[in-house]
């Protein structure tokens, strides 16, 4: 990964947008793991990739968010401009208006049941949005919005290294689930990674949702992973209802939670310092969300 300071970032924006070079750079409290964010002074945010394999989104939110934006009851990302590759950092990277507010991961005082009936909403209004040139699922959303069958080697190789860790059986019975059904509709828009660091809040309540590099057209069960790795079993309920999707489409949501808790886990993934998978483990094992 390319080592991304302020520095770095104040002279990029110095050499290839000047009109901006006065303005105080600085880094925002929280990074990602795809990106590194910094403020440009109060309006705007520059986003730079933090490897080549996160390079492709760079266009992809250029040309998507756009036109989506205005299909979507919450704020999302506005580009403003895209930096080009330099001598000094080689990918091409973002300019984007900054959105107010506070990560849900980060935020106090959340009513949950209200957070999952606004983030249902959000995500039948991301269903519905017109998919126009959107471009079909694949490697460069790491294949969220396919089938959740593309990761079953890594399933199984991750239950082999956690061992008697996990109860085993059970997650297999949940993978063969999963993997039972496919999306019989239309593809859809799917965000691609809806997690508590990409829903910002004010006063408590949902107002934007961001990051939309995993963005693509495809099966949206994807999108409901927050239902296990946020939300408590009341909160599912809601969320379930607000988001209007069938028994076997939660199925495979249910597939792709446990993939990414047990990947995590067998150390094939991102860390997990903290040991969240493990509990999402646990609620992916105890509750189906399916009704």
């Amino acid at each position: 990964m390319v080592d991304i300071t302020a520095e770095l970032v104040r002279a990029l924006v110095a050499e290839q947008f000047p009109e901006w070079r006065d303005l105080h750079v600085r880094p925002v409290a929280r990074q990602g793991w795809d990106n590194r964010t910094f403020r440009l002074g109060d309006e705007l945010v520059v986003r730079l990739p933090s490897a080549e394999g996160y390079v492709a989104a760079v266009a992809k939110e250029d040309r998507c968010l756009p036109s989506l934006a205005g299909h979507l009851p919450f704020a999302v990302p506005a580009p403003v401009a895209t930096g080009r590759p330099a001598a000094a950092y080689p990918f091409p990277w973002s300019l984007r208006h900054w959105l107010p507010g506070v990560t849900v991961e980060d935020a106090t005082g959340i009513d949950r049941t209200r957070l999952a009936r606004d983030l249902g909403v959000f995500l039948t209004a991301l269903r519905r949005a017109p998919v126009g040139p959107g471009p079909a699922s694949g490697a460069h959303s790491a294949f969220r919005g396919c089938h959740p069958s593309v990761y079953g080697y890594e399933v199984e190789q991750a239950l082999e290294r956690v061992g008697s860790a996990v109860d085993a059986a059970s997650c297999r019975h949940i993978w063969a689930e999963a993997v039972r059904s496919a999306w019989p509709g239309t593809p859809t828009w799917v965000h691609g990674d809806v997690a508590a660091g990409n829903l910002l809040t004010t006063d408590g309540k949902l107002s934007a949702v961001i990051d939309f590099g995993g963005c693509a057209v495809g099966d949206p069960a994807c999108d409901l992973v927050m239902a296990w790795t946020y939300f408590s079993a009341e909160d599912r309920t809601a969320f379930r209802e607000a988001v209007g999707l069938s028994a076997d489409t939660w199925r495979r949501a249910r597939g792709w939670a446990l993939w990414k808790a047990l990947v995590t886990m067998a150390e094939l993934s991102s860390p997990d310092s903290e040991g969240m998978q493990s509990r999402v483990l646990a609620q992916v094992l105890a509750d189906p969300v399916t009704g």
